[in-house]
């Protein structure tokens, strides 16, 4: 049997194939990382409007050093703190209102 190969965003932002899968998703085009089962991005998965943005990470030293900021709705603290951290530097609220 062929083992999975699974296709990671790594620190530097280019994609490398791994035989363990992510442990966070991110939308790739608004720089976002969270959770697998973040309500916001599983719902705009459910619609087909998130689907060719989707990236994964290992974890979640990677998709910082990647240049990800954390999830609003499912990693809210982390979120608010990198706001915070972040103050006038593209720090729109994308929240729920992935395209």
């Amino acid at each position: 049997m062929e083992q999975k190969v699974y296709h990671l965003i790594g620190k530097d932002g280019k994609t490398y194939e791994s035989f363990a899968p992510g442990t966070l998703g991110g939308h790739k085009r608004l720089k976002i990382y969270g959770r697998l089962d973040c309500p916001s991005a599983l719902r705009y998965i459910e619609k087909g409007k998130y689907v060719k943005y989707r990236v994964f990470f290992a974890d979640e030293e990677t998709a910082i050093k990647a240049g990800y900021r954390p999830c609003a709705i499912c990693m809210r603290e982390k979120y608010l703190v990198w706001k915070q951290t972040h103050s006038g530097k593209n720090d729109d609220f994308h929240g729920g209102y992935i395209l």
